[in-house]
């Protein structure tokens, strides 16, 4: 964001599972969103607060989209709390979902958006209730998150003096899922937990600790690349799904029936399916909270 325009700029807030995010609607891409910028907005003292930052762009106006902008008209640029860029969130699709169906971008049913991981078919689902015409009484948000990838080879993550094997497995970015004993033995989370080897993740990694809740219903925390320990990750809870799954001696692909997992998270709980096609499906609620405008005359006082 220039620090030179004068005018307010709007911006919404919006959570899934309480990941939360700063929306800042740019349908041509004219707002540029530095690091420093996005980090600003993101802090919870100094800012408006979020886990990351929703920049929503029509995909011809992006020339990362502009490629994908025959399958999608909306691309998420999506950005981390600390400014980093980032390939997907998959509670931050299904908020982005939310925000055009209150815009009055899409409606309610299929929809595809853009994403640095590529296209994600999304499906809003009509609540039960009588329907506003900001879309708020929508149901539930599902995202189909395509396959996840497995990796070879042995991957240790360390808290304190304990530490795990973890699988390292990518949902459109990378994660490692170590199942734990108890989701205390995280610790705090404020800083990311140590791994190994570091070459295995050189653009960093979300780290995920996952304890049984009973037949496929797992709970977890999540230490996010780019924003510390968030409520909820929805590539996270997918990557925690499918890795239970393969714990648990169940491959749908080998089955051919699709699996289903309950996932709780601080913030709230998802259902993720995988499919005997590789296709993983992400549902969960996402939620428009507030709407507002932002003075960039704090920006320039914010950075001297």
């Amino acid at each position: 964001m220039s620090t030179s325009q004068t005018a307010p700029i709007p911006f919404l807030k919006g959570h899934g599972t309480q990941n939360d995010f700063v929306i800042v609607p740019d349908p041509e891409n004219t707002v540029g969103l530095s690091p420093r910028v996005v980090a600003a907005l993101c802090d919870r003292r100094a800012g408006i607060g979020a886990d990351g930052v929703l920049h929503v762009v029509r995909s011809a106006a992006h020339p990362e989209a502009r490629a994908m902008a025959g399958e999608a008209e909306w691309f998420m640029d999506y950005r981390n709390a600390d400014g980093s860029i980032a390939e997907m969130c998959g509670n931050g699709v299904r908020v982005f979902a939310r925000y055009l169906r209150r815009a009055g971008h899409v409606q309610a049913g299929d929809l595809a958006v853009a994403t640095r991981a590529g296209v994600k078919r999304v499906h809003i689902a009509k609540g039960t209730g009588a329907e506003r015409a900001d879309g708020a009484e929508d149901g539930d948000i599902t995202v189909h998150m395509g396959p996840a990838a497995f990796h070879r080879g042995a991957v240790t993550v360390t808290v304190g003096d304990r530490d795990w094997p973890a699988v390292h497995v990518d949902m459109g970015n990378p994660h490692a899922v170590a199942f734990v004993e108890d989701l205390a033995h995280a610790g705090n989370l404020y800083s990311a937990p140590a791994y190994a080897p570091a070459s295995v993740y050189p653009d960093g990694v979300n780290i995920e600790f996952v304890v049984g809740r009973g037949p496929r219903h797992v709970a977890m925390r999540v230490h996010e690349r780019g924003s510390g320990e968030t409520l909820s990750c929805g590539t996270g809870a997918c990557a925690v799904a499918v890795v239970a799954a393969r714990r648990d001696g169940v491959d749908p692909a080998v089955t051919g029936t699709p699996v289903t997992y309950t996932v709780d998270l601080p913030g709230g709980r998802l259902l993720i399916t995988e499919r005997p096609d590789g296709e993983v499906e992400m549902t969960g609620p996402a939620v428009i909270v507030a709407d507002g405008r932002f003075d960039p005359l704090w920006l320039e006082t914010a950075f001297g």
